[in-house]
C-alpha cells in the first residue's frame, strides 16, 4: 500500500497556533502537515512525576488540539527518546519535509543536529526558523562581528535594528489551517505520559499593570507583574506581538524583554557558561558550600524575612518576584558563600519559568562571575531591601505567617558575612 506523502511541523517551545513563524511556513508546504509534539524522555526522566511545567505543556497541547479539531485535524503526541521517535515516524510515514522553530540551548542544538542528519539520510527536507526571539545568534554583534557581553550597548544596537525594520512582522496562520492533515490522532491522558497533574498552576499572563511597570515592578507586595515568563518560556505567546505591543506601551518593560534576548545570545555564543564562570578570573574563589546552610536557604529558614519569604513563595507556587530573586541569590552567593551553580540548579527544579539562558545569566550576575555582572563587592543587605521594597511587611507576612510571633534570628550576621564575602572574593580572583 502506498503511503501518503506528508510533512511534519514539530512543536517544541512554541506551543501556539497563532503567529508561529515555523508553522506559518510549514502550512504553505506542498504536502499536508501533521502537527507533532514529542515528550522527550531525556528531559522527562529528570523531573518529578507531578512537575507543574509538564502539566502546563500538556494543557497547552490540549488547547492546540481542541482548536485543530475545529478544522477536523489533531496533533500527534509521541513519547520517548527523540531520535528513536523520529526513526519510527520516517518508517510509518512518507515524510517529505519537517519544519520546526530553532532552540538555542546546547542540548537542543545537539538534538536538532542529530535529528536533521537522520532526516536527511532518509531524503527528508529539513527547514528551521527563528521564532523564539526577535534577533538571534549573530544578528546583534559589535562592529568586529563579536558578540556583546555588556547589556547596554547590546540593547542600544538591538533597538536600533528593531526600529530600522519598523516592527517585528506577525504571521496569520489561521487561513492556512486547511493544509493540516484530517487525521484524528488519539490525544493521550497525562498518566499515559507517566505524569500526574500538579497542584501548582501556571497563572494566565496579565498586562493590565504594564503602564505602571517602572513604578511598581520592585515591590513584591503589589501584584504588578505580568506573569508572562512561563508563557515566553514555552511559547504560548508570540514574542513578536509582545515586543511590538511593549514598544508602544512601556520602554522599561521592553528593556526586560531585551535582557531575555541578551542572555539567550550569551548562552548561544558562550555555551560553557552553563557549567563554568563566565569570567574565568573568578575560578579561584573558595566557596564554603555548606550543605546545612544550603538546606536552610532552600527551605526559607535563614532568619532573614525577605530571603525566607522569597524561597517559600518559590517552593509553594513556582514563582518568585524578580526583586526578591536578586536578594535571595545574592544571599546564597555572598552571605553563605555557596557556589551559584547550587542555586541555579535549585531554581531550575522549582521555577515555572525556568529558562536556561536567563537562569544561568541571572545567577552569574548575582554571583559577580558573569558578563555585565554586579561587582563582587556589591552585597545586598536583606534588611535594607526589605525596608525599601516591603516596608509594611505585607509580602513577608503573606509567606511567613509566623513572622509576628517572634521570628528566627538571622543565621549569619550581615556585616560579618559581607566582610567575609569581599575578603574571599579578593583572595580568589585570579590576577
Amino acid at each position: 500500500m502506498t503511503k501518503q506523502k506528508i510533512s511534519f511541523f514539530w512543536f517544541r517551545r512554541d506551543l501556539r497556533l497563532d503567529d508561529n513563524f515555523g508553522l506559518f511556513n510549514a502550512l504553505q508546504s506542498d504536502f499536508p502537515i501533521i502537527p507533532l509534539f514529542i515528550f522527550d524522555d531525556d528531559i522527562l526522566d529528570n523531573l518529578p512525576k507531578n512537575d507543574a511545567r509538564v502539566t502546563f505543556i500538556y494543557d497547552s497541547l490540549e488547547k492546540i488540539n481542541a482548536e485543530l479539531n475545529k478544522s477536523n485535524s489533531s496533533i500527534l503526541i509521541k513519547k520517548g527518546k527523540t531520535k528513536e521517535v523520529w526513526k519510527s515516524l520516517v518508517e510509518e510515514f512518507d515524510v517529505q519535509s519537517v519544519f520546526f522553530n530553532k532552540d538555542y540551548e546546547p542540548y537542543a542544538i545537539k538534538r536538532d543536529q542529530e535529528i536533521s542528519a537522520l532526516l536527511k539520510e532518509n531524503n527528508t527536507e529539513v527547514s528551521f526558523f527563528k521564532d523564539h526571539v526577535i534577533f538571534e545568534e549573530k544578528e546583534i554583534t559589535k562592529a568586529d562581528g563579536l558578540p556583546y557581553t555588556v547589556y547596554t550597548p547590546y540593547k542600544n544596537k538591538w533597538l536600533e535594528k528593531y526600529h530600522l525594520s519598523g516592527q517585528a512582522p506577525e504571521y496569520d496562520t489561521k487561513p492556512l489551517f486547511s493544509n493540516f492533515t484530517k487525521t484524528e490522532f488519539q490525544f493521550p491522558q497525562l498518566a499515559a505520559i507517566g505524569f500526574e497533574r500538579s497542584a501548582i498552576k501556571v497563572l494566565p499572563h496579565n498586562l493590565s499593570q504594564i503602564a505602571n511597570y517602572k513604578d511598581i515592578r520592585d515591590f513584591p507586595a503589589i501584584d504588578g507583574t505580568s506573569y508572562l515568563s512561563p508563557h515566553l518560556r514555552f511559547g504560548t505567546v508570540s514574542i513578536r506581538k509582545l515586543v511590538n505591543w511593549a514598544n508602544h506601551k512601556n520602554q522599561t518593560f521592553l528593556s526586560e524583554l531585551i535582557w531575555r534576548e541578551f542572555f539567550i545570545q550569551i548562552l548561544f555564543s558562550f555555551p560553557n557558561c552553563v557549567n563554568h564562570n563566565f569570567k574565568s578570573a573568578y575560578d579561584g574563589i573558595q566557596w564554603r558550600n555548606n550543605e546545612d546552610d544550603f538546606k536552610r536557604w532552600c527551605s526559607g529558614t535563614t532568619g532573614y524575612p525577605m530571603v525566607d519569604a522569597g524561597m517559600r513563595q518559590l517552593n509553594e507556587t513556582g514563582y518568585m518576584h524578580n526583586r526578591v530573586r536578586m536578594v535571595v541569590a545574592s544571599f546564597l552567593c555572598k552571605h553563605l558563600l555557596i557556589n551559584w551553580q547550587w542555586g541555579e540548579a535549585y531554581f531550575a527544579e522549582k521555577l515555572l519559568d525556568f529558562e536556561l539562558a536567563s537562569n544561568v545569566g541571572n545567577w552569574q550576575w548575582a554571583a559577580g562571575t558573569g558578563c555585565d555582572a554586579a561587582p563582587y563587592f556589591r552585597v545586598f543587605n536583606p534588611e535594607i531591601q526589605q525596608k525599601k521594597f516591603d516596608e509594611k511587611g505585607i509580602y513577608i507576612r503573606k509567606w511567613i505567617p509566623e513572622f509576628d510571633l517572634g521570628y528566627n534570628e538571622p543565621m549569619v550576621d550581615h556585616a560579618f558575612a559581607r566582610d567575609r564575602a569581599i575578603a574571599t572574593y579578593k583572595a580568589g580572583i585570579l590576577k
